[in-house]
């Protein structure tokens, strides 16, 4: 029986442009498990955008001298061509600057606030005297209250990922000039969390499928008590409150970018022709999946939610699969230091699917996980090209030559084959378990598994020593591997599409790998083969030094 599957991902601030941090943590993860789910007969919507208003867009843009509408429009672009390059399928990505998801933004708010959990107070807010003017959350640095971390921004801490307002800071400072700020009372509103507190934290204890990581840290986060928050701020950059004597004023960029998913999905209906397709996502029996990183956790499970809670008649997350973060070469990233691998900078330069396979295979899933050219370049040559690669190449180039360009008749098959024909189904059952539970490192391991299996066998039955000897011995055996390849490239393509579309044309398929479905198609006997060619492409040891040069490193 089929579902109804939402997946919402995490929405890039436009100020600059993606790194790996952000494919691994947040948009590998979902594409993998979108892909999954449509080839399972899924309905699956995947919505995201890019997020254009907020403090780091105004910062870009005044240091570049240039309008925030012009800097975030220039990122939304190069998000669109990283994502069609990297093949990551969004059914639509937007921006957070159209009338649709400033219509959707300003009826939440309106709607929390007749219902009681929005109200108006007076609050501290940081002054810069030297920039003679009201400070927005991410103008104002200082020391985290919590966790020490002396880099902590005035609307969160990235060292322990707590939600914060610039008074809490010690410390503060304006992040323009570094003069102190001085805080002044200004009239704001507030989000109710705490009305919320304990309807959270029940629902919160039933979800025992999340991720360890993600519900101990929710939890905890309930149990030490939630603040209200104020959800507007001073700025002229943003959607602007439907309320009339508050037209300096705009909705608080955490606030409206959740909004996102609902909006996103309300502005695909549209699209379709049937305006109000998105019910079925969002009110009807469908699954609810938040792809983030972990530095997002409380904007996904507790925020958001309260939101939801509030508004009524909206469906809650039913998973928040949050990553934790790559490191660089043993380094923590930082986009401010230039300690990244940039993924423009990538995808000019190298294939897609090594890069989704090395993410895969080292997923963040429940801790950091670590990026180095040296890996990247081994995972490449020893286990795409030597291990997966190898065996589609052999396979198939000793087929078409020596069987006339199609698939051979195996006869009946021996114990051998059998079972390693059984392995594939396994391996498919396996990893369709896997995949559902967003268990994607093991879920690709299991298919590396069964590609080294099946190199194994194909040595074991040496083809190309029966092929004077003993033809149907040779024609068995290239069946049977064939079999497994026909697998492989099902149950890689949510990983590695680009790869799994050719090896699934070099066995005679038409169409797409996804058209064809969760399943082992075998292709028949006498099905006419494409002149293979290989998949991967074997990379020169001379990457590490060159990548490692970029970034300043220096090679041994």
């Amino acid at each position: 029986m089929s579902e109804r599957i939402f997946i919402g991902v995490a929405w890039p601030y436009a100020n600059g442009p993606l790194h790996l941090g952000h494919v691994a943590g947040a948009y590998l993860p979902p594409d993998i498990f979108a892909r999954y789910h449509r080839m399972k007969g899924d309905e699956v919507l995947m919505v995201s955008g890019s997020d254009e208003h907020g403090t780091p867009i105004t910062l870009k843009a005044e240091q570049e001298g240039k309008t925030p509408a012009e800097v975030a429009s220039r990122y939304h672009q190069e998000f669109l061509e990283s994502w069609q390059k990297l093949g990551i399928s969004f059914d639509l990505f937007t921006h957070t600057e159209t009338p649709n998801h400033a219509a959707v933004s300003q009826d939440i708010f309106l709607t929390l606030l007749r219902q009681g959990y929005i109200y108006k107070d007076k609050v501290l807010q940081p002054f810069c005297p030297r920039c003679q003017r009201f400070l927005p959350d991410r103008y104002v640095e200082g020391t985290c209250p919590f966790c020490r971390y002396a880099g902590a921004r005035g609307d969160q801490c990235d060292q322990c990922g707590r939600p914060m307002n610039p008074v809490e800071l010690i410390e503060a400072r304006c992040r323009t000039c570094g003069t102190p700020p001085q805080f002044q009372y200004s009239e704001h509103f507030f989000l109710k969390l705490t009305a919320f507190s304990d309807r959270l934290l029940d629902w919160v204890k039933q979800q025992t499928h999340w991720r360890p990581n993600v519900w101990n840290f929710t939890v905890r986060y309930l149990e030490e008590g939630l603040k209200d928050r104020a959800i507007t701020r001073d700025i002229e950059w943003g959607i602007p409150l439907p309320v009339p004597g508050y037209e300096g004023k705009r909705l608080y960029v955490w606030f409206e970018a959740v909004i996102g998913y609902l909006s996103a999905s309300k502005e695909w209906a549209k699209s379709t022709g049937d305006p109000e397709r998105w019910r079925a996502f969002w009110q009807g029996d469908a699954r609810t999946y938040y792809f983030i990183g972990k530095d997002n956790i409380p904007f996904h499970t507790i925020i958001w939610p309260a939101m939801l809670m509030g508004y009524g008649n909206l469906n809650l997350p039913y998973d928040v699969p949050a990553n934790e973060f790559l490191t660089i070469e043993g380094k923590k990233l930082s986009t401010s230091r230039n300690w990244a691998v940039w993924l423009p900078d990538y995808l000019a330069r190298y294939d897609p699917d090594p890069l989704r396979y090395l993410l895969s295979a080292n997923m963040p899933e429940t801790s950091d996980m670590d990026f180095s050219w040296r890996e990247f370049v081994r995972r490449n040559n020893d286990e795409l090209v030597a291990t997966y690669g190898n065996l589609a190449h052999r396979v198939l180039t000793f087929t078409y030559r020596h069987f006339n360009g199609c698939v051979p008749a195996p006869g009946e098959l021996d114990s051998a084959s059998q079972a390693m024909i059984a392995k594939a189904h396994s391996a498919l059952s396996t990893m369709d378990n896997l995949l559902y539970g967003c268990h994607f490192k093991d879920a690709i391991k299991t298919a590396m598994l069964l590609a080294q299996g099946a190199n194994r066998y194909l040595d074991d039955k040496s083809p190309w020593k029966t092929i004077g000897q003993d033809r149907p011995a040779t024609a068995m055996a290239l069946y049977t591997a064939i079999a497994v390849l026909s697998c492989l490239k099902t149950v890689l393509y949510p990983f590695l599409p680009f790869s799994a579309q050719k090896l699934h044309e070099f066995l005679g398929f038409k169409g797409s790998v996804g058209e064809g479905g969760w399943d082992l198609a075998v292709p028949v006997p006498g099905q006419v083969l494409l002149p293979p060619k290989p998949l991967f492409t074997k990379l020169d040891e001379k990457v590490v030094e060159a990548e490692s040069a970029r970034l300043g490193l220096a090679t041994v």
